[in-house]
């Protein structure tokens, strides 16, 4: 299955727009985002477990990141609040799911395979994982990093209203609008909008009147086709 899969080309996704797509698991619901290959692929989703479902336990040969945007997501390590962002390397196990309901955007199979690195920060500029109210700063941009290795950088920016953010995307960026609206090109991304930019590209952006919280990844498109690749090989 492809989707969004010319990683050569620009794409907006306003995922809110998106009709919820069942997995093969009861209660677990997807709107995928990009994806190249079936159930096990490399994919970029926002996935939503209702109140009492859960997943069977496996094995992330690929790796997976995600966020919690609404809710709690649970599984053997812990409780995990909106606003969480979580890394499960490549090689690691659980058995998630989610005793209240939760909304979560995930990544499967895009991290280095030597990563072994968990990690397990708030997604937010701020440390107050507990709360989900968003407070734009009054000027300028404000920034805290997630993750950084040879492969992306993963940050999350909070922008003032009305201010211009311009990036650098040389080698590829990808936007998660979090909380308030954000302009690129002619496209007005709402929350839960996902951006992507291709390679050789520059983000010129501008959040909205009430500002932008928003989540970035970069640097890692140049490792496409080796994680398909991955994906492919997988028996």
């Amino acid at each position: 299955m492809n989707i969004n899969a010319d990683f050569s080309q620009r794409v907006v996704v306003h995922s809110h727009q998106q009709p919820w797509v069942a997995s093969p698991m009861p209660g677990v619901d997807r709107r995928p985002l990009d994806r190249v290959g079936d159930e096990v692929a490399r994919a970029t989703t926002i996935v939503r477990y209702a109140p009492g479902s859960e997943f069977s336990p496996h094995v992330h040969t690929g790796g997976e990141e995600f966020i919690v945007l609404e809710g709690v997501f649970q599984d053997q390590h812990g409780d995990f609040p909106a606003g969480s962002y979580v890394r499960n390397p490549p090689q690691s196990s659980h058995k998630p799911g989610s005793e209240q309901g939760c909304v979560i955007f995930v990544k499967l199979w895009q991290f280095n395979p030597e990563d072994r690195q968990h990690v397990n920060a708030p997604a937010r500029v701020d440390s107050d994982v507990a709360s989900l109210a968003f407070t734009a700063p009054k000027t300028g941009i404000v920034s805290k990093e997630l993750y950084r290795d040879g492969f992306e950088v993963v940050s999350v920016y909070e922008v003032a209203p009305e201010t211009q953010l311009n990036l650098d995307a040389v080698k590829g960026l990808e936007i998660l609008i979090l909380n308030g609206q954000f302009s690129e090109g002619s496209d007005t991304l709402e929350k839960h909008s996902w951006l992507r930019l291709p390679l050789g590209s520059k983000l010129q952006g501008k959040a909205g009147n009430k500002g932008a919280r928003l989540w970035i990844k970069t640097e890692h498109l140049p490792f496409v086709n080796k994680q398909i690749a991955r994906v492919q090989n997988v028996k």
